[in-house]
């Protein structure tokens, strides 16, 4: 009987530290659905209406190898971009998302010297137009290392704003949820780290690695400026960013009432940076387009919805053409498979997630991504890349009617860029199948897919084929859960 006894008053007797660990659990999973919960803020995630497309312009960078090994790249992208700056005489908005000198051995040009040098140019012209620039904070490691470029803008009278990361829906909501209870408030410092620095030269604080696993970011990669009384934008793939600097890329450059969209587009993010944004002007209200061509300006979950229409409409005797950096979006995946079965011509060129900085990567998702649209039967080609990446993100549907439609810019056709995650820009053409731009585009690709001149641009779909299960998995995973860098 006493034996009994004891063992019941064991039973009893409270244990603070299973109901403090149970607590605790239970803070964390709350935490993460209210953070994976929250909403957009105000503006973002919109549609702009469709405007007439004036002054559209397609602008492309590619490198590739030629027979002897010499690597060639064009670029037109930030040739542009710096010349709209120079003629700024009102104002000067850059949204970028890498803005920073992090380099390898592959880089090539000092475009973010070069852009640094541009805004402030602009800043010592006579008329001193106002310039912000916009950006994420991995360009500072999230506090962890000074960034000489933005200090050199801050300095010249340029206003730097790393947009506040913390008030969009978190992407990797597991560890979001835990970063908020733990470590969210601890600051960081510039001094004093012990790890190594995973993009440069030196030691950086275990706070830079614990921010940078909530994977939040401003992903876009837009510039506009005025031209007197005029506005011109440029929506872009490309980030001024030297370790970037041979990527192939794409850019649409346009003028007039959808250029004032995509400044509204942006005061919202600057709101959220607490710029007083009241003074810039305002687009005209909108009206029926009367134009062969036209043009409207998308941001976040509106890219997707505009993807999922694009590709959803889509009928027999339709091509779709598509270049991407990261293909991995589910349903977008699924609306491919079930064009191609309605009889739509579609063909997909992938970066083989091969090449990132100088480290070699596993190929997910892309390579898992390229097996489900093999097996519909999509052709499927791998961009040759030799440590550079085919970062472009557009794709073109041309329908048997004579119209065809454009989307391109900073969206990577996966669920952390499309679904109200990530802070993005693309913007969407539509108009006769031989308008310049449109015709541009269509010739850009097939050179790369037949490997035109002699040039080897892609490689068939064998030569990074992976049917590997357990990867192909991992990638389910990574993709539904956000524990992942795509």
């Amino acid at each position: 009987m006493d034996i009994l006894r004891r063992v019941n008053r064991r039973k009893r007797r409270p244990r603070p530290l299973r109901r403090l660990a149970l607590l605790f659990l239970l803070l964390w999973v709350g935490m993460g659905l209210f953070e994976a919960n929250r909403p957009m803020p105000e503006g973002l995630a919109v549609s702009q209406p469709w405007r007439p497309a004036t002054d559209v312009q397609l602008l492309l960078d590619q490198t590739w190898q030629a027979g002897d090994g010499e690597r060639i790249s064009q670029q037109q992208i930030f040739d542009e971009a710096l010349a709209m700056i120079n003629g700024a005489r009102r104002l000067v908005v850059v949204d970028m998302f890498l803005f920073n000198e992090f380099a390898d051995e592959n880089s090539f040009r000092p475009l973010s010297a070069e852009l640094t040098q541009a805004l402030i140019a602009a800043r010592q012209q006579p008329t001193a137009p106002e310039v912000i620039l916009i950006s994420d904070p991995f360009n500072t490691l999230y506090g962890g290392m000074n960034n000489p470029q933005l200090q050199a803008l801050q300095q010249a009278g340029v206003r730097v704003v790393l947009t506040p990361l913390q008030q969009l829906p978190a992407s990797n909501p597991l560890w979001s949820g835990l970063w908020n209870l733990c470590c969210r408030f601890v600051g960081n410092s510039t001094e004093g780290g012990w790890l190594p620095n995973p993009v440069g030269d030196g030691k950086v604080t275990l706070r830079s690695y614990l921010h940078l696993a909530n994977f939040r970011a401003n992903h876009r990669k837009t510039l506009i400026t005025d031209a007197g009384n005029s506005w011109t934008a440029l929506v872009t793939s490309a980030n001024p960013h030297d370790a970037s600097s041979r990527h192939a890329n794409q850019a649409l450059r346009f003028s007039g009432p959808a250029a004032l969209d995509l400044l509204q587009t942006e005061q919202a993010v600057g709101r959220l940076g607490r710029i007083d944004t009241r003074h810039w002007p305002q687009p005209p209200t909108a009206a029926p387009v009367d134009d062969d061509a036209e043009l409207r300006v998308l941001t976040e979950d509106a890219i997707r919805d505009a993807l999922l229409e694009l590709v959803n409409s889509a009928a027999d005797g339709d091509r779709l053409d598509m270049e991407v950096f990261y293909l991995s979006h589910r349903p977008l995946i699924e609306a491919l498979v079930a064009a191609r079965k309605r009889g739509v011509m579609i063909r997909a060129l992938l970066d083989p997630n091969r090449d990132a900085f100088g480290r070699e990567k596993n190929g997910i998702p892309n390579r898992q991504a390229g097996w489900d649209l093999y097996r519909a039967g999509i052709p499927v080609r791998w961009c040759n890349t030799h440590g550079e990446q085919c970062h472009r993100k557009w794709i073109r549907l041309d329908r048997s009617d004579g119209r065809s439609e454009l989307i391109s810019g900073s969206a990577n056709f996966t669920r952390r860029n499309l679904d109200n995650l990530n802070l993005e820009t693309d913007a969407q053409l539509r108009a006769t199948r031989d308008h310049p731009t449109l015709a541009q585009a269509r010739s850009a690709f097939d050179k790369v897919w037949t490997n035109a001149d002699g040039i080897e641009h892609s490689l068939p779909y064998a030569a990074f084929a992976d049917h590997n299960v357990a990867r192909y998995g991992l990638y389910r995973l990574m993709e539904a859960t956000g524990l992942s860098t795509f």
